[in-house]
This record gives structure tokens, sequence and C-alpha cells, in this order.
């Protein structure tokens, strides 16, 4: 693997890191498994790309991105818990429903930032190759969200819905509102995919209607991989094994990519993700049936 392969996987790892950690919340916090992440990534992009191609300022564009997220994840909430709709239902209706709002969104498939002022425009001619410019900046802003997110889940709040998901009617006798819980951590959740979204579209150059075909599976694959390499003792630690998973995730599919002996091509990246994933599914299994005897 050659650097700029190693550091373009690096990079995209840390753009996926948010998904990561927006699965990690509606999966493993709240117990809502939802599909539309699939929907919201291309939505953060979109929102991105028109906003810039207007001249709003790059944050401004980003934020815009995040708020477009929630109230796509709140849709989603809200349908379920309002009208008893199984989680995985409601989020397959928001995701269709959400294509043909990028379309609109967009008013075309796809639009090119290469001429656009983005998030990175003031990092670059610092004396640092722009291959190494991107990670750097991701990671640092992979590093504040991560500790707001943990920061949250430890207050009262974020306390409520961690209760919500472990146990719905304890949290109910409490007195905590469990559809309230539910709409904020999908929200939440889909506003941090969407601005990974965001940031996939400026790091990139362009946003496309189908670039958040298997979202999804590529957000589970880093929580998946973190929590097996990760001990989960902590929220922080948690939180870090989403960001971790993404990355070696990342890595590991382009390294199975790069190897001839694999004969792998970039068509065959979902069959390399499809293996990776039941590949970690499977090695815990191993360990304890090992362990066992």
């Amino acid at each position: 693997m050659s650097t700029i392969a190693f550091f373009g996987a690096v990079e995209l790892g840390l753009v996926y890191a948010f998904v990561a950690i927006g699965v990690y919340l509606s999966f493993r916090v709240l117990d809502f498994p939802d599909l539309t992440v699939d929907g919201s990534f291309p939505l953060g992009a979109a929102v991105t790309a028109v906003a810039l191609v207007a001249g709003w300022n790059p944050w401004l564009a980003c934020a815009a991105a995040m708020i477009a997220g929630a109230l796509a994840g709140f849709a989603t909430a809200f349908v379920s818990v309002r009208f008893r709709i199984l989680h995985l239902l409601a989020s397959i209706l928001t995701m269709i429903a959400l294509f043909s709002i990028n379309l609109r969104i967009m008013g075309r498939p796809n639009i090119a930032l290469l001429n656009q002022e983005t998030v990175l425009s003031p990092f670059y001619g610092l004396g640092l190759a722009d291959h190494l410019v991107r990670p750097l900046f991701l990671a640092c802003v992979v590093a504040v969200v991560a500790m707001l997110v943990a920061a949250f889940l430890k207050s009262d709040l974020g306390l409520a819905m961690r209760a919500t998901g472990a146990n719905p009617r304890m949290a109910r006798a409490q007195g905590v509102s469990i559809g309230l819980q539910v709409m904020a951590g999908v929200a939440l959740s889909n506003a941090l995919v969407a601005l990974s979204g965001s940031l996939f579209a400026q790091t990139n150059g362009f946003a496309d209607v189908t670039s958040g075909l298997g979202t999804i599976v590529v957000g589970l694959a880093a929580v998946i991989v973190g929590e097996t390499l990760v001990p989960r003792r902590s929220i922080a630690l948690a939180i870090a094994a989403c960001v971790i998973g993404s990355v070696l995730y990342r890595l590991a599919v382009q390294l199975a990519l790069n190897l001839d002996v694999l004969g792998l091509q970039a068509s065959d990246l979902n069959l390399a993700t499809a293996l990776l994933v039941l590949l970690t599914l499977v090695l815990p299994r191993f360990r304890k049936g090992a362990a066992a005897a």
C-alpha cells in the first residue's frame, strides 16, 4: 500500500467515523435499528453542496447539513413512536423518500465542488502536503465531536437516553419520556451522519445522490470492529472504539484491495466489506469456544 493510499484510507475512515458514532447512538444506546443513514448521508452532502455553490460559509453549510439530517432522523423516530410502526420499516420509508428529496435539493444527480471554498481551504498552503492536511483536520474535528458526544451521554439527558435504550419500562417508571428520548437520539444520530456526508462532499469535491448506498453497512462494520478490538469499559472508550473501528475498517479494505494475491478490484468493495464484517462477528465466537474448551 502506497503512502497516498494509506492516508487516503485514514481520511475516509475519519470521515465515516461520524457515521459510526451515529450508528452507535441508534443501535447500541437506543436499540433503534435505523436505516435512515443511507439517506441522511447524501442529504448532508446535498445541502452542503447547494449551500457552498450559493456562496455560504462552509461551516454554516455544515450546520445546515446537520439540521437537515436531524430533521430526517426526527421524521423516522416520530413515525415509529407516534404511529407504532416498526423501526426498520419507518427508517426504510424515510430513506426512500430522502432519495427524491436529495434530487430536489440538488436539482441534478451530482454537483462538483472543485472550485468552491470548503472548511479545508484555509489549511492548504501552510507547508503540509494535501494528503496530510485532510486527515489531520478531520482528526481534530472527530476528536472534538467524540468528546462532546461522550460528555452528552454522561449528562442527565444522556443518562435518560441510555436508560431508554437499556430498559424502557424502568425508564418510564422513573418519569422519562420514552418517545421524546427516542426522537432526540435518532435526530442526533442522523445529524452526525449528515455531518459525515457534508465533510465527505467537501473533502472529495463532489456531492452525489447515490453516495449513501451502503452507509449503514459501513457504520455497523466500524462499530463491530471497534467493539471487538477495544473493551467497552466506559462511554468514552465506546466512542473511541467507533472512531478506531472506522479507520481500521477502511485500512483493512484498502489493504485487501491492494493485495494482488486476493485478486480483488475496486468493484469488489461491497464483497470485501461483507467478508470483513463476517470475520469480525465470527472471531469472538471462536475465542469464546477456545476459552471454554
